[in-house]
């Protein structure tokens, strides 16, 4: 029973863990459907930024737009292939 109880829980934990989206408003939000995407990338489970976009430099001169940071399945299924080393996530800057 021993032997089984670490894969059962390691199974449980990957099929708890979702894809998490943060969405975040600024001024009146998106007013059209153009949007920009950037790969954010992280050392040691996203303790260590490497490389990550600025929301701001994304939208350029528009003062209303949609921020949106996603950690899709496949961002999830890099970050378990390396134990965690390394970790993306996607940013979207909806103007």
């Amino acid at each position: 029973m021993k032997k089984l109880l670490f894969p059962i829980a390691t199974i449980l934990v990957v099929m708890s863990s979702s894809c998490y989206v943060n969405t975040f408003v600024v001024g009146k939000g998106a007013q059209s459907n153009n949007s920009v995407t950037k790969q954010n990338h992280y050392l040691l489970i996203g303790l260590v930024p490497v490389s990550v976009s600025d929301p701001k430099e994304l939208a350029g001169t528009t003062f209303d737009y949609t921020v949106t940071v996603k950690h899709s399945f496949t961002n999830g299924l890099l970050t378990a292939f390396t134990l965690g080393i390394y970790s993306p996530s996607t940013t979207v800057v909806t103007k």
